[in-house]
């Protein structure tokens, strides 16, 4: 019996995914020893994204009624996938800022993705559990000497190719038959990516800088200044992803657009209390 009839076979995208990922492996350890301009890099994300939806077809092209849209055309479809792609490969690596948190917060995606398609993937899908508990292996052997202390990183090959893959499974699950919430459901398992993402693109815009200049603003970092050691700050981060899981799994009978203003509030809820709780922290050290 051959390694591939007892892991699966590299098919339905699978080679596609692998040869991305392959791809970003190199420009990030590039990056990791000899610093590499941000248009190289995203343009090698450009060249895994396009074979992924090109070659492969892996796309976002029904959106199951959330906020109203089912079916788009190829064009939307497109670029839709294209920001997902780029949008989770980046967030990955923006969220590794502390010692063990991109590793544990891969961790509980893969994790979640894995089960989701063993369990609901049947032919179509079912490939990508191994996809996602290959990478859930690798990540495990990697905290072990991530956290705590650290004495490897995980660099812009490890976040990269690591984001790659999970915009990947992300786009795969919304594409299941099995839940008519997936894309919902989806957002919710990525939650810490996005949410630090969004709310730290947002604050540089308030701030008149730019999305994509580097700063001190992270949630992590929001935590860490209100005293939470790094430990603690891991897991907490861990709890609140875990919690909107287990939430989308508790309401999975709602419809989309119920799941995404849950998962809205949420998000809103914990990044809220967190910015009340600094800059009240700030006015305090300030008057001091």
């Amino acid at each position: 019996m051959s390694a591939l009839t007892i892991f699966g076979s590299l098919e339905n995208g699978v080679q596609q995914v692998l040869a991305g990922s392959i791809i970003i492996f190199f420009i990030g350890l590039k990056d990791d020893v000899v610093p590499v301009s941000a248009f190289k890099k995203f343009f090698v994300q450009v060249l895994a994204a396009g074979i992924v939806m090109f070659v492969a077809d892996i796309r976002i092209s029904d959106f199951k009624g959330m906020l109203g849209l089912y079916e788009v055309d190829h064009g939307i479809s497109y670029v839709v996938t294209f920001l997902v792609i780029i949008g989770i490969t980046n967030a990955i690596n923006l969220i590794d800022g502390v010692d063990g948190l991109a590793g544990v917060i891969v961790m509980i995606i893969t994790s979640a993705f894995g089960v989701y398609f063993y369990l609901y993937g049947g032919e179509a899908f079912g490939e990508y559990s191994y996809v996602a508990f290959s990478l859930l292996g690798s990540i495990i052997g990697f905290l072990r000497y991530n956290f705590h202390k650290a004495i490897i990183f995980m660099g812009d090959t490890g976040s990269l190719v690591s984001g790659f893959i999970l915009s990947i499974l992300g786009i795969q699950f919304v594409r299941m038959e099995a839940f008519d919430a997936s894309p919902s459901i989806a957002i919710a398992v990525l939650i810490i990516p996005i949410m630090d993402t969004l709310r730290v693109f947002m604050l540089r815009i308030l701030n008149g800088a730019s999305p994509f200049s580097p700063d001190k603003n992270h949630i992590h970092h929001r935590l860490m200044d209100l005293g939470f050691s790094q430990v603690m700050t891991v897991f907490l981060l861990a709890l609140i992803n875990l919690f909107a899981i287990l939430g989308v799994n508790v309401f999975s009978n709602l419809e989309n657009n119920y799941l995404l203003f849950l998962m809205v509030g949420y998000g809103f809820l914990v990044t809220g209390v967190i910015e009340i709780f600094y800059l009240r922290s700030k006015r305090e050290n300030a008057s001091a």
